[in-house]
């Protein structure tokens, strides 16, 4: 389903869903936090149904609805929780009926959410692909609307908004340090990044690298889900336009071991209090664990993409 999408259609998709989702906070961070550079973080965890993805689906179910292609079977998305999450809200909105496929893995704090949401919720296999493959399946016998969790320009445009409301606040941000999965929300960023001049760090589980695989490669090719941060970042592939920004854009790819986001993930919360999944917690954890080193005062910006999580593992007894 990739194709290019462009700064243009970022801006298309801000105007779309102006109104229907928060703007980020961004809140500074410690002085020596990131080394000797200024860091920030953005506080898209308190995103509409806790994630970035409201963004994408917001824009997906608007540009939909405008054209009068929303068919009577709804639509449906498989996803393992956060894009599903988002879909089912920005279609509950509208009154659009929901299927979303999800991994018989994918954590209960996101099914239990998703039903509340009105959506009607198939667990499928252990991995994201058969989640997918299940969804077109269901596409084909109802004719609903597929959306999907990443792969779609309309998706990522509209992840890329995020990246626009980030310079305002820091007009001059000099990098931005986004989780990468399939590669929705770099590739949204890295279209608007690379307009306004701003280099994107894109990091990775190590053993889930379907990003940094594909830029080795020059190719989009299969890799193995193993890590921690597998249930929002366990793409077996990155999509074409993903590695097509990472070929165009000022952009660093950056692995990090399942320890190190563990780290940051314990970090985040003992520092801030901030309780959030592991997928999200990789962004931080390349600076913490020097994967991306930044140079004397550049200015960095963490996004905190994700807080669809269960926390109890965070809290330390006696807390």
């Amino acid at each position: 389903m990739s194709s290019s999408i462009s700064y243009e259609d970022v801006r298309a998709a801000a105007g779309r869903i102006a109104g229907d989702v928060r703007p980020v906070t961004v809140a500074a961070v410690d002085p020596g936090t990131f080394g000797p550079a200024e860091g920030w973080l953005a506080y898209e965890f308190t995103q509409h149904t806790g994630s970035f993805k409201a963004r994408g689906a917001a824009n997906f179910i608007a540009a939909h609805r405008a054209a009068g292609a929303v068919p009577e079977a709804g639509v449906v998305i498989a996803s393992g929780g956060n894009a599903g999450l988002a879909c089912a809200w920005a279609a509950a909105r509208h009154g659009i009926r929901a299927t979303v496929f999800v991994p018989e893995t994918a954590p209960p704090v996101k099914v239990a959410r998703l039903r509340l949401l009105g959506a009607d919720v198939r667990r499928v296999g252990t991995e994201y692909a058969a989640a997918l493959e299940a969804s077109r399946e269901h596409v084909a016998r109802t004719g609903a609307l597929e959306s999907h969790a990443y792969d779609h320009p309309l998706i990522a445009a509209g992840a890329g908004t995020l990246l626009e409301e980030i310079r305002a606040a820091l007009p001059g941000l000099d990098t931005v340090v986004v989780a990468v999965g399939g590669g929705g929300l770099f590739s949204g960023v890295a279209a608007a990044a690379h307009h306004h001049g701003v280099r994107v760090v894109a990091v990775e589980p190590e053993n889930c690298r379907a990003l940094n695989a594909a830029i080795e490669a020059g190719r989009v090719v299969d890799v193995p889900v193993r890590s921690v941060a597998a249930d929002s970042l366990g793409a077996r592939r990155a999509t074409g336009m993903a590695l097509d920004w990472a070929r165009r854009a000022d952009v660093v790819s950056a692995l990090v071991p399942d320890e190190a986001i563990l780290d940051a993930r314990r970090a985040l919360w003992d520092d801030r209090k901030l309780a959030v999944e592991h997928g999200t917690a990789a962004a931080y954890a390349a600076l913490r664990s020097g994967a991306y080193r930044p140079a004397p005062g550049e200015r960095v910006c963490v996004v905190v993409c994700g807080a669809n999580t269960d926390p109890s593992d965070l809290v330390r007894p006696g807390e």
